[in-house]
């Protein structure tokens, strides 16, 4: 049974930083490029960043280019998404995505 399993999100202050993790589960991590999606509140979800099988490419959307950073261990099959001077348009509940497999998400809240 495939899982991705979220973790790491909360409330921050603008300017702080989270790291979000996403341990998977029940297929074969390695074969699959992943990618971490955003759905804020009252908009659709949007593709945040995606990274290649082996972590050698990596995409980000305009709107976190330069404060976020995707990774993966494949030996942990594990996903992370480091997320620093974070706003409070970065709002939204964070998935991890394994092309048709979903997780159930882990809220962020950037607030003072």
């Amino acid at each position: 049974q495939v899982q991705l399993v979220e973790s790491g999100g909360g409330l921050v202050q603008p300017g702080g930083s989270l790291r979000l993790s996403c341990a998977a589960s029940g297929f074969t991590f390695r074969r699959y490029g992943m990618s971490w999606y955003r759905q804020p509140p009252g908009k659709e979800r949007e593709l945040v960043a995606t990274i290649s099988t082996t972590g050698g490419a990596t995409y980000y959307a305009d709107s976190v280019q330069g404060r976020f950073t995707i990774s993966r261990d494949n030996a942990k099959m594990a996903l992370y998404l480091q997320m620093n001077s974070l706003k409070p348009e970065d709002t939204a509940i964070y998935y991890c995505n394994a092309q048709q497999f979903w997780g159930q998400g882990t809220q962020v809240t950037v607030s003072s």
